[in-house]
């Protein structure tokens, strides 16, 4: 996952985008069941203009489907035996500004927001709701809500105190791509004070949960841009993740700990959800010893109008 602070610009942006999923394996397996959750999402700020899943070899079957938060997932199934899976998807995105800083002081407080989710029961309520509360991978954990507590101030609204989360974890948590898999706990991430974009984005999370603030975990990507004088790699960017609070009024407002920024054109948006187990590229069951070797290669390229 990456990390690169970027700075927003006042037009829109179209992209290229290319994530490309193999897994190599060193025995023919067979009856591959997958679920694929790379689609770019269609949203206010974010028009998918066309997009293209292509998966080698061939499949059996496969069927495309929403699930509850709306992410499109695709459904693959390999009867025959294969010793590699490639699943590419490519799209064009157009992004246009958020201006989500110019929100931030319109926002309820902690005390409206939290009457509202007790009293209010319309679809998007009824959503943020399961975004309240403990799920798979992220607990609702004392060491959490100690980060979060010194942040609570007086007069201070809901999306102000994402912001101060936001900035306090770019600040005292060490980005460290070594330090951290898809499974580390986040009792680990915040005893070492280090980990990735999942890790901060789950950790913002619990963090919010803790406090009665509805939050989700939002999966993309994040435009790169090489050193001065250099090309791009392409092929080397990689998923990003980053967070969003819930306001009755505003709706969802992404915050991205690992650049201390809030989401805005740069930021491509493919899905979300509860944590990263409700929007994992690629996952799924197979007949076979289960060794493999992925590889997993991101592209997101700016394009001319």
């Amino acid at each position: 996952m990456s990390t690169y602070i970027t700075s927003g610009s006042v037009s829109d942006m179209k992209y290229s985008l290319r994530h490309l999923t193999r897994y190599s394996y060193p025995q023919p397996v067979a009856n591959s069941y997958n679920l694929a959750c790379v689609t770019p999402r269609q949203l206010p700020y974010q028009q998918v203009l066309q997009t293209r899943l292509e998966v080698l070899p061939l499949p059996s079957e496969m069927q495309q489907r929403s699930d509850y938060f709306g992410n499109t997932q695709h459904f693959i199934h390999l009867q025959s035996p294969h010793q590699q899976l490639s699943v590419t998807a490519d799209s064009i995105v157009t992004v246009q500004p958020r201006h989500n800083v110019l929100k931030i002081q319109d926002a309820v407080s902690l005390n409206q927001l939290q009457s509202h989710m007790a009293t209010q029961h319309d679809p998007a309520t009824l959503q943020a709701k399961l975004c309240l509360h403990a799920s798979q991978l992220i607990p609702l954990l004392p060491q959490a809500k100690a980060l979060i507590t010194p942040l609570l101030s007086e007069g201070q609204n809901v999306l102000q105190l994402a912001q101060a989360l936001n900035d306090f974890i770019f600040n005292e948590f060490q980005y460290d791509p070594e330090f951290s898999t898809v499974v580390t706990p986040l009792t680990d991430v915040i005893s070492h004070r280090r980990g990735v974009c999942q890790d901060f984005a789950q950790l913002a999370i619990s963090c919010l949960r803790c406090v009665g603030i509805p939050a989700r975990y939002v999966s993309g990507y994040l435009e790169t841009r090489p050193p001065e004088g250099q090309p791009r790699l392409v092929g080397a960017d990689a998923s990003h993740a980053w967070f969003a609070v819930f306001d009755p009024t505003l709706g969802w407002i992404d915050f991205d700990p690992t650049n201390n920024l809030l989401a805005d054109e740069q930021h491509l948006t493919v899905a979300f959800g509860r944590d990263y187990a409700d929007v994992v590229p690629l996952k799924g069951l197979l007949q076979g010893n289960g060794e493999h070797t992925l590889t997993v290669a991101v592209d997101v390229a700016p394009l001319a109008d």
